[in-house]
């Protein structure tokens, strides 16, 4: 059966970003497959050379984040478009082979095949990446940085394994779940490693706030790990204290706060080949839109 197609995947562009960095720390939201809308945002800071030195992501903001790193454009968009209805990715196959509905893995440990991957250009000094994952023991996010994590690939699939739906990953006998079940939107690790030039790039607009639920399911589920049911208990409240914070310090030149300009209506797992596509033209657009801005901010 031919494997369905996203309408305008030839688009997408496939050129390399330029060499030069800019220092600053980028700072990724995640979302399951709302980082569309992230990896059409990165894509044209890319092609704009707006390569900043650091970039601290969770779950899809960090899937996304290593492409930007590698100055891949298109990379991380075209696989997600391409392979979406691969049930090895999101389906049965990835079922059998991950326990878990949604198989990370596929996209993080074959990189090489889906599209070359470049592990050079990521690897280099002159550039941090940090993928965020909870500490299921602890319920506090761990920073897993390249360079001084010993299995980067292994941090990648703890950052986007989602709750209820994945099994935990284990690093160093240490369970691991989502970086969003402690850490929603790490710009505060931004501010503490010192960055002055900072730029966070949400999936949810800026009005957007989460309803605050009785996390039933994680005291079911998660009983064994109690400082996980803790974190699980306060995340909605704390995403929105964050959300506050975020508008403040961006009013005040702290940082600067990236949303999307449109209400953001695809589900985690949307199932929409063009609804995605369209959530990545988005993010391109309201990169354009704000090029002269984010460059005055960077000094760029």
């Amino acid at each position: 059966m031919a494997r369905k197609a996203y309408s305008h995947i030839d688009q997408i562009p496939t050129e390399r970003a330029p060499e030069q960095v800019v220092e600053g720390c980028l700072v990724l939201e995640g979302g399951a497959f709302r980082g569309l809308y992230t990896q059409g945002f990165l894509d044209v800071m890319m092609l704009c050379g707006l390569n900043l030195s650091c970039v601290v992501g969770v779950s899809a903001g960090a899937l996304g984040g290593m492409n930007y790193v590698s100055g891949q454009t298109g990379r991380s968009a075209r696989i997600n478009l391409l392979y979406r209805h691969d049930d090895r990715y999101v389906g049965a196959r990835a079922l059998m082979r991950s326990h878990s509905i949604l198989d990370v893995g596929f996209i993080v440990e074959n990189r090489g095949i889906l599209e070359p991957f470049d592990e050079e250009r990521f690897s280099a000094p002159n550039r941090r990446f940090v993928a965020v994952a909870t500490n299921c023991e602890t319920g506090r996010p761990t920073y897993f940085e390249k360079g001084s994590c010993a299995n980067m690939q292994l941090a990648l699939r703890a950052t986007a394994t989602m709750p209820y739906i994945s099994p935990m990953v284990y690093i160093d006998n240490v369970p691991y779940l989502d970086g969003a079940c402690s850490c929603k939107i790490p710009y505060e690790w931004a501010i503490e490693q010192g960055y002055h030039k900072i730029v966070v790039v949400r999936t949810r607009e800026q009005s957007y706030r989460r309803a605050i639920k009785d996390p039933v399911a994680a005291r079911h589920v998660y009983g064994s790990y109690p400082q996980l049911v803790r974190a699980l208990e306060g995340i909605d409240a704390d995403y929105n204290r964050q959300c506050d914070e975020l508008e403040t310090l961006h009013d005040e030149g702290r940082l600067y706060h990236c949303t999307p300009s449109e209400p953001v209506t695809v589900g985690k797992l949307e199932t929409s080949l063009e609804a995605l596509g369209d959530l990545y033209w988005l993010g391109c657009y309201d990169c354009f839109e704000q090029l002269g801005q984010l460059r005055d901010y960077l000094g760029a």
